[in-house]
């Protein structure tokens, strides 16, 4: 079973990557150790043939990208996200103390599920800036163990808590830090050799502390936090890293953000795609209209996480349209473009699964409820391409916990090695797909 193999990498991978900082760095070390070589934004791009190349922006997102041996005329790029739901330390003065504890002054990022915080081993992880002379440099920190909980109130004192309970972040959800002295060392868990003075600024993001595992009576499930997005971002990553260079330009792109609605300049609504595709142009010799002549022919995979059918709750679901962990790639649809998939986009999709020996299904939302969005229109929007939204089944989606199939992370890793050694050629009525 080569497939808990890969299942129990991503586990891996996830507990390595707690915040958006730690999964860039992650997915730098992987590009590093395939002979990708670092670019800046701020510097003149000298591009080969056959070249290797990465580029993150903030810290928080990175873009990978080979070029063919030969001329290209198109991109193929699958986009995911670094993000996820969490707790974001806030304030310059960030403690709240009554004499005896120590809590942490927090609001809620992103669309999370708040009563799975509760009673949890958690900790804080992000990135610190200080001061180094007469410039600050960025640092990142992770204190790396069980630092704080956010407790619950006992039944006792709130006989409503299994009525269904409305939490106040301020009020209800401030983590615990430690005794009345915790603040006094709080830097010092994270740079021990650094004056507090010289500590400038910081971005902390809560982390949930418990493992990921693999389980079910025959290892069908893994449970981790984090699996949206980083399952399909660890996947693509993966698949990309494997392939074999092809025809059109292979393009990696995981941005930081999704959750908060992309409106940053390293989120998807940034200039970060449109202007790393520029600059590739503009290195390998191509002018403006041979660029937008290249978007034309060029292919867009936005990768999130969908809904698994949820065995209790099937009044949520379009009875028609349930997808199912260890099912493979889903492919989404919306009326009210939620999703970019459409007709050609689906159909080129379904051969791609075909070729990569994948199982696929088609997920839907109940067409009274509406569902969430994805980074993929957000691109579309930015880069013109023909483009489709997929991702994998995975339970209690936006919890600090959630649930997916074990198999599903190596179908993701074979169809994204499959989609990038497979050159889609625009036709008139759709795209060909030619054998490399």
């Amino acid at each position: 079973m080569e497939y808990l193999n890969t299942a129990q990498e991503l586990l891996d991978f996830i507990m390595r990557c707690k915040s958006p900082f730690h999964v860039v760095k992650e997915a730098s070390d992987l590009l590093n150790e395939n002979g990708y070589t670092k670019l800046e934004e701020t510097k003149e791009w000298s591009l080969v043939p056959g070249g290797k190349y990465y580029v993150t922006r903030n810290e928080s997102s990175v873009i990978a990208f080979q070029i063919p041996e030969s001329a290209f005329s198109s991109y193929q790029i699958i986009a995911s996200h670094s993000d996820c739901p969490t707790f974001k330390v806030k304030g310059e003065d960030p403690f709240v103390t009554d004499g005896h504890y120590t809590r942490l002054n927090v609001e809620g990022y992103g669309g999370m599920i708040r009563s799975p915080w509760f009673d949890r081993p958690l900790s804080l992880a992000g990135r610190m800036v200080v001061r180094d002379g007469n410039s600050v440099k960025s640092v990142l920190v992770d204190a790396g163990r069980d630092l704080v909980t956010i407790p619950n109130l006992p039944i006792h004192l709130n006989r409503d808590i299994n009525n269904g309970i409305k939490y106040s972040v301020q009020t209800d959800m401030l983590p615990i830090l430690g005794d009345e002295t915790a603040k006094d060392h709080f830097y010092e868990l994270f740079l021990p050799d650094t004056a507090k003075e010289d500590i400038l600024s910081m971005e902390l993001y809560l982390y949930n502390r418990v493992e990921g595992s693999i389980w079910g009576a025959s290892k069908e499930f893994l449970s981790s936090g984090r699996l949206d997005d980083l399952q399909s971002a660890f996947g693509s990553l993966k698949g990309f890293l494997a392939a074999k260079a092809t025809g059109q330009v292979n393009v990696c792109a995981i941005f930081d953000n999704e959750e908060v609605g992309s409106l940053t300049k390293q989120g998807a609504d940034s200039s970060f795609l449109t202007e790393t595709l520029q600059h590739i142009n503009a290195a390998c010799g191509k002018d403006t209209i041979a660029y937008h002549r290249d978007l034309a022919g060029s292919f867009m995979v936005s990768a999130d996480n969908a809904h698994a059918f949820h065995p209790a709750h099937a009044e949520k679901y379009d009875p028609k349209s349930r997808v199912y962990m260890n099912g493979g790639v889903v492919i989404k649809q919306s009326a009210n473009q939620k999703y970019t998939t459409d007709a050609v986009s689906e159909a080129v999709t379904k051969m791609i699964c075909e070729k990569a020996g994948v199982p696929c299904q088609v997920f839907a939302n109940h067409a009274d409820i509406p569902g969430g969005s994805t980074l993929g229109a957000i691109l579309n929007s930015l880069v013109s391409v023909t483009s489709v939204d997929i991702g994998m089944a995975q339970l209690a989606m936006h919890s600090p916990y959630e649930t997916a199939g074990a198999k599903d992370t190596a179908y993701l890793v074979q169809f994204a090695k499959t989609f990038y050694e497979t050159t889609l050629v625009r036709t008139e009525h759709g795209f060909f797909l030619e054998e490399k």
